[in-house]
């Protein structure tokens, strides 16, 4: 994964626990909906780093 990607999802991921922060004291569903985001962005992460690395080492 390239390391501009990789910052991508990282920052994306810290923007959405940031905002699961602050919602605490709000919105209970905005910690919920926050909170998925935030699981989602770090799983959509690790698995375009497999894709990649799959499609990477495939040998023709």
């Amino acid at each position: 994964m390239s390391k501009s990607l990789s910052l991508f999802f990282a920052c994306l991921s810290v923007l959405f626990m940031s905002a699961t922060a602050i919602s605490i004291a709000h919105n209970g569903w905005l910690v919920l909906v926050f909170s998925m985001l935030t699981l989602l962005s770090i799983g959509a992460g690790f698995i375009t780093k497999a894709k990649l690395r799959r499609r990477g080492n495939k040998i023709d």
